[in-house]
């Protein structure tokens, strides 16, 4: 198996990391205060780091800032919402709904949704595709 790397750019000087291997060992708090500590996180709401990247699976870890919203999402895989902190309501064309720590979601491939964060908030983003 090919070993998969991010390289560090001037916006991420500590990007250069492994995304895909045979295993892949992340440590959110590193990744929480990596993304918190970052030019993009004092110039906007929202930061987020690419933890896992295979071709079917991605994991990305996502900082948002109270208030913070991201309208109109549609994934073509399956989509895991994991809150890790914080609180965010979850809007979906049938229901609406909040989130707190320790709460998931999954959703089917397709399905519209927006996510907005009540408070500052820190969640675990998982996709999978339905085909490689």
């Amino acid at each position: 198996m090919e070993i998969k790397r991010n390289e560090a750019t001037l916006n991420r000087p500590l990007g250069n990391r492994i995304i895909d291997a045979p295993y892949v060992f992340a440590d959110l708090g590193a990744f929480t205060n990596q993304v918190k500590d970052e030019a993009a996180w004092e110039k906007n709401d929202r930061n987020a780091i690419t933890v896992f990247k295979s071709a079917i699976m991605t994991i990305v870890l996502t900082a948002l800032k109270e208030s913070a919203v991201s309208k109109d999402n549609v994934v073509d895989g399956f989509l895991v919402v994991q809150v890790l902190q914080g609180n965010i309501r979850i809007e979906t064309q049938e229901q609406d709904g909040d989130m707190e720590e320790s709460q998931l979601m999954v959703f089917h491939p397709g399905i519209p949704h927006s996510i907005e964060a009540k408070s500052d908030s820190l969640l675990l983003l998982t996709t999978y595709a339905m085909k490689s």
